[in-house]
């Protein structure tokens, strides 16, 4: 009989053991799968700030692009893009980097907004416009410090800006 019970806690020793390897196997495979899970979701996001703010601001540039529409200019000591779809009017869509965000501020050509009050469009290090002719080439310093550059052929004759 003291064999028959030897036997049996063996056999429920033997069982609880598999079961804390299987338990372990699992749970190993569930770290490393949230792991890489992570890091998926990490690279899509840099990838989605990365492509979304030059084309964000393509888009805006083709939709003012009318002659004299597309401008650089100083905006409270900050270099923005301003956007004005009908030129000589007094509405103006001013597209600047401030305090890590891309920023979007539609307002009078006078008016005395600060940075601030523009809209947070997306996280941005820096962004950075140079205008020559027709040509419009933007830079972009994405938050983890990636740079893109863009250029935009402006399709209307340009006056004004730099």
């Amino acid at each position: 009989m003291r064999k028959s019970e030897n036997k049996t806690q063996i056999e429920g020793l033997l069982v609880l053991v598999l079961f804390g390897v299987f338990a372990i196997c699992i749970l190993s495979v569930l770290l490393t799968g949230a792991g890489a899970y992570g890091r998926l979701v990490d690279r899509q996001q840099a990838s989605y700030e990365e492509r979304t703010v030059p084309q964000y601001i393509a888009t805006k540039v083709r939709q003012a692009d009318v002659s004299g529409g597309v401008t650089i200019g100083d905006f409270c000591g900050v270099e923005a893009l301003e956007l004005m779809e009908l030129p000589g009017k007094e509405y103006v869509t001013r597209i600047y980097c401030y305090d890590g965000y891309l920023r979007e501020l539609f307002s009078t050509v006078t008016g005395s907004f600060e940075p601030e009050a523009g809209e947070k469009i997306l996280e941005a290090q820096q962004v950075d416009f140079i205008l020559n002719e027709n040509c419009l080439n933007v830079f972009v310093t994405g938050t983890d410090g990636e740079k893109t550059e863009v250029k935009l052929t402006l399709r209307s004759k340009r006056r004004g800006g730099r």
